[in-house]
C-alpha cells in the first residue's frame, strides 16, 4: 500500500511540474528535461508513468477534468455553476488548471491532438446537464449536446480573454456575467430563482474542498497507523 501511494504521489508530483512547464513554455518548446528537473525526478521515474511528452500532456488534459470534482447538489444546475465557478477561481494558481488550459486553447501546433480536452468537457457538462434535465431542472427545448458545447467554447473564450487582460484574476466575475446572460433561456424559472451565482463562490468551494482534503488525509494517516 505505502508502494502504490508513493506511486500515485509521484505521478501527481510530475503531472505538476510537466503542467507548469506546458503554461509558462507551451507544449512544442516544452522539454522533457525541464519537467524532470523542476518534478526532482528520474527519467525511469517519469517513463514508468508516461512514454512520451505527448502522453504527458494528454494526461495533464485528462486531470483538468477529474480535479474540477464539487459536492453534490440537491439542485444538479448549481453543480453545473458551481464546477464552472471553482475552475475559474483554479485557473488563476493552479498548475494543472493552467497547464492543461493553455494545451487547449494554444494555437500553432500540430503535434497534439487537443480535441481531447474539449470533448472532455463537453461530456462533463452533458452529464450535469442531463442530470439536471432528470430532475425537470432545464427546459423542455434545451438541446443538452448543443449546449453543452456552447458552454465549453465559451469558457474558453472567456479564459483567454481574461488572461489577457487581467492575468485571470477577473475570470470569476466574467463567468457570472454569462451565467446571468445565458442560464435564463436555459433554466426552469423556479430553478433560476434558487441557483447561487456568485463570483465568490469558487474561492469558497475551493476552500471547504481543501479543508475536507485535509481531514480525509489525516483520517487515513490514523487509520494506517491504527493498522500498523
Amino acid at each position: 500500500m505505502a508502494q502504490q501511494d508513493r506511486a500515485i504521489r509521484t505521478r501527481r508530483l510530475i503531472l505538476e511540474a510537466a503542467a507548469s512547464v506546458f503554461d509558462e513554455q507551451g507544449y512544442d518548446r516544452a522539454t522533457i528535461a525541464e519537467v524532470l528537473e523542476r518534478a526532482g525526478v528520474t527519467k525511469g521515474a517519469l517513463y514508468f508513468h508516461f512514454a512520451s511528452k505527448e502522453q504527458l500532456a494528454l494526461a495533464v488534459i485528462e486531470e483538468q477534468v477529474v480535479d474540477i470534482a464539487v459536492e453534490p447538489q440537491t439542485i444538479k444546475l448549481q453543480e453545473f455553476v458551481d464546477s464552472g465557478q471553482l475552475l475559474a477561481f483554479r485557473l488563476r494558481s493552479d498548475p494543472i488548471q493552467r497547464g492543461a488550459a493553455r494545451l487547449a486553447v494554444e494555437q500553432g501546433s500540430n503535434h497534439l491532438d487537443r480535441k481531447q480536452s474539449m470533448l472532455s468537457w463537453t461530456r462533463f457538462v452533458e452529464g450535469l446537464l442531463n442530470d439536471a434535465r432528470s430532475r425537470g431542472e432545464i427546459l423542455e427545448s434545451v438541446v443538452v449536446q448543443e449546449t453543452a458545447e456552447l458552454f465549453v467554447g465559451a469558457f474558453a473564450g472567456l479564459q483567454m480573454m481574461s488572461q489577457a487582460l487581467t492575468n485571470r484574476a477577473d475570470l470569476s466575475r466574467r463567468l457570472t456575467v454569462f451565467f446571468e446572460h445565458t442560464l435564463p433561456s436555459i433554466a426552469v424559472p423556479a430553478i433560476l430563482a434558487k441557483l447561487d451565482l456568485g463570483s465568490e463562490r469558487g474561492a469558497q468551494l475551493n476552500a471547504a474542498l481543501q479543508a475536507k482534503a485535509v481531514v480525509q488525509a489525516a483520517a487515513g494517516a490514523d487509520a494506517g497507523v491504527a493498522a500498523g
